[in-house]
């Protein structure tokens, strides 16, 4: 069968201009039956790889929407212009910039995309994820995490160093993911997250790593928890290697509602 002539499977995926955000939403497009939407802030970029995509996997149902996910306005904004289901939702966005920078809304740029990003736009397209339900949130986490302080999350009072507001962010993407697996199992969403694996990158070398994989095997667990059934029958947990993985972060309870409670005071 033809992607046409499948039923679609609309998957919405973040962080597609980079290495393993592309790989990502090219092996969902390759795969038969799905619809891929990419978000990308910059149209130029997103329209490029569109383009690829299309050419590369013979699948012409892929679009770009544009958002600067460091944003709750452009967050809104996506969210008011989704129309029907939403079946995958791929948070995989982020960025590490090497000083301290703050967005148009006033909040370190790190935090506002890596953790801010994902809380949001979960919160913002539950509603579509809920009508495609049984339907799926993979979380692109890492095992590079830790060193979360629930008293400064913006390193205001800490000095800046973007490996740890990295790590950091990466430490919430993993507890946020249990939090909102308790909250939308009721209405048949599965949230997980998983560590990627070591890719050479843009965002790795920023934080003065090498990677030895390549955005393709990077993109396998991420893809798997997004298509294969065990994504869509636990939630709440923590992926490396397409292995299930003990998260310590999670076992906090206290900390994770702390921290969903303090992403929540952003709006």
């Amino acid at each position: 069968m033809t992607h046409a002539e499948e039923p679609a499977r609309v998957a919405l995926v973040t962080g597609a201009t980079g290495a393993i955000g592309g790989a990502i939403a090219r092996q969902l497009a390759a795969t038969p039956g799905f619809r891929v939407v990419l978000v990308a802030r910059d149209p130029h970029k997103g329209a490029a790889v569109v383009e690829a995509l299309r050419r590369d996997t013979g699948n012409p149902a892929i679009d770009c929407e544009c958002a600067d996910l460091s944003l709750r306005a452009d967050i809104r904004a996506l969210a008011q212009r989704w129309q029907g289901p939403l079946h995958v939702l791929v948070n995989d966005a982020a960025e590490t910039p090497r000083d301290r920078q703050v967005t148009a809304e006033g909040v370190e740029r790190q935090f506002a995309t890596n953790v801010l990003g994902y809380f949001r736009l979960i919160e913002a397209l539950a509603p579509a994820l809920e009508t495609a339900a049984p339907s799926r949130v993979v979380n692109v986490a890492s095992y590079w995490a830790g060193g979360l302080d629930l008293d400064d999350l913006e390193f205001v009072r800490r000095r800046y160093d973007n490996d740890s507001a990295y790590r950091q962010s990466k430490q919430a993407d993993r507890m946020l993911s249990v939090a909102f697996a308790e909250r939308l199992a009721p209405h048949g969403v599965s949230v997980n997250a998983c560590h990627p694996g070591d890719v050479r990158s843009r965002l790795a070398s920023n934080l003065g790593f090498g990677g030895h994989e390549t955005p393709d095997q990077g993109a396998r667990t991420p893809v798997w928890l997004a298509t294969e059934k065990t994504g869509g029958t636990v939630t709440g947990k923590y992926f490396e290697h397409r292995r299930e993985t003990p998260c310590r972060f999670a076992a906090d309870r206290a900390a994770v509602e702390a921290l969903y409670a303090a992403c929540a005071e952003y709006g």
